[in-house]
């Protein structure tokens, strides 16, 4: 309650004219109020809240080829300040049995911007949606939506582990079909959750598995949401009106969790925001595209219209203390926490992920003898997954007899028309992982080996010398 009332006490005398606050990025070393990452059609960038100074750190393509989801903030082993996570989905023209095109992929990156390295994370064959949604993370996980309609799942991926598989949280139809919302601060497994259909709110709690009632009420229309760093207030996106910004508790439940949200009743349609403790945010604009709160939690960063606005928490309801990337087609945003050691001169740009998206192409195109009205449906793709940091005898397999299979079964991969792909969600890793692959069938068996950003395989890398930045595996 106290908390409660010196933010509307302030938001009463605040000034929504004033610039924003902070101390300039390059004090003592070290940027006190973060940065600010955003999504534009030029690519991914950063922007420096203290002077609105940005740079784009992973550029992207012409308009249309790539659709994006995120950036968001988040660690990465071995590193000492915090990276960005994307993903795309390959927008550009699909191939068909007579005309060329794309197998279309999803992908999740990670980009450090300030060694200027990415890193693909994972991909996935997706013919059936326009890619990941709702990409929310904090210092543990990162969540997103993938699938069509009533087949979303939520996919997990435990930013403090290296590279490894992300766990799957909610599958429909076991599970309900879920949209991730915001990502409660700090290390919670807490993801926020609304169900496809109903739109009920839940948490999906990432640690357990389970689904906990959400503390709030929320409408079936509302989010994306993100909370203050302290997890004591949120930030709501309206379908129209702007946000709103209203109290939460954001810890771990306490009530009795439940494995299915089926059993837990639809809320109702929520409450207009006109009580105590919930505050507008320029309830002029039209519904946000993204929110994230500075690192103090005195300011929230919203992209809308396709630019950054920058919004005193404490002013009171009206147009932005600060606006960016005018014209920049923005369409996601992340505010990180303080970074130390570190000033916004220190960024660089990375080769972003076109080169790596267009090379799993080159490496899954069919053989032009298997490539053939005839041969293809005669041809088999055999695909194994190894660890290439240590000696594997899948390295070395060339064929696929009987007792090979047996003894190493392959993981699912088929023929789509003059390529070949894994069939399950999120199959291909980066890292160290390394497939070995074996076409046969309609031609004489074809073995090679490759990986998502690099097909030297990681034992036969000389050992390298300590850096700040993630090698390439």
């Amino acid at each position: 309650m106290l908390l409660l009332a010196s933010l509307l006490l302030t938001a009463c005398s605040g000034s929504a004219g004033a610039p924003p606050a902070g101390s300039p990025s390059a004090s003592a070393g070290g940027m006190s109020q973060g940065l600010i990452a955003y999504a534009a059609a030029a690519g991914i960038g950063v922007l420096d809240p203290t002077n609105g100074k940005s740079t784009i750190v992973a550029p992207l393509p012409a308009a249309g080829a790539f659709r994006v989801a995120g950036p968001v903030w988040g660690p990465a082993p071995g590193l000492d300040h915090p990276v960005l996570y994307f993903t795309i989905h390959d927008d550009r023209p699909p191939e068909r049995r007579t005309t060329a095109g794309v197998v279309p992929y999803d992908w999740l990156f990670r980009v450090d911007p300030f060694s200027g390295t990415i890193d693909p994370i994972a991909a996935s064959m997706d013919s059936t949606s326009e890619g990941p949604i709702g990409l929310v993370a904090n210092s543990h996980y990162l969540g997103l939506s993938v699938g069509c309609c009533t087949t979303y799942e939520v996919d997990a991926l435990d930013l403090t582990k290296p590279a490894g598989p992300l766990k799957v949280l909610s599958k429909p139809p076991a599970q309900t079909a879920f949209f991730t919302e915001g990502a409660a601060p700090g290390s919670s497994g807490l993801l926020a959750v609304r169900a496809f259909g109903t739109g009920a709110w839940y948490w999906l709690n990432a640690d357990a598995g389970v689904v906990n009632p959400f503390p709030i009420k929320l409408g079936v229309d509302d989010g994306p949401i993100a909370f203050s760093p302290d997890g004591t207030m949120v930030a709501v996106a309206n379908i129209d009106h702007g946000a709103v910004i209203e109290p939460i508790n954001s810890e771990l439940p306490l009530g009795s969790p439940s494995t299915s949200a089926a059993a837990v009743a639809t809320p109702s349609v929520r409450p207009s925001p006109t009580g105590t403790g919930v505050k507008h945010v320029n309830s002029k604009l039209p519904h946000p595209d993204g929110l994230s709160w500075s690192p103090d939690g005195a300011q929230l960063a919203v992209a809308v219209n396709g630019e950054v606005e920058l919004y005193k928490t404490s002013a009171p309801d009206g147009p932005p203390a600060s606006r960016y990337l005018a014209g920049g087609n923005v369409v996601g945003v992340s505010w990180s926490a303080a970074i130390t050691g570190l000033t916004f001169d220190s960024v660089k740009a990375s080769k972003g992920p076109q080169t790596m998206v267009d090379a799993l192409l080159a490496a899954t195109k069919l053989p032009a003898q298997a490539d053939t009205p005839a041969n293809r449906p005669l041809t088999k793709i055999y695909l194994w997954q190894f660890d290439s940091s240590k000696t594997s005898p899948i390295e070395s397999i060339a064929d696929a007899q009987p007792d090979t299979l047996a003894k190493y079964p392959p993981m699912n991969a088929s023929v789509v028309f003059h390529h070949w792909a894994p069939t399950d969600t999120w199959a291909m890793l980066g890292g160290c992982y390394r497939y070995r692959v074996v076409i046969a069938g309609s031609v004489t068996p074809t073995a090679f080996t490759f990986g998502l950003a690099s097909n030297t395989l990681c034992s036969a890398k000389p050992t390298p010398t300590l850096s700040p930045s993630p090698s390439h595996s």
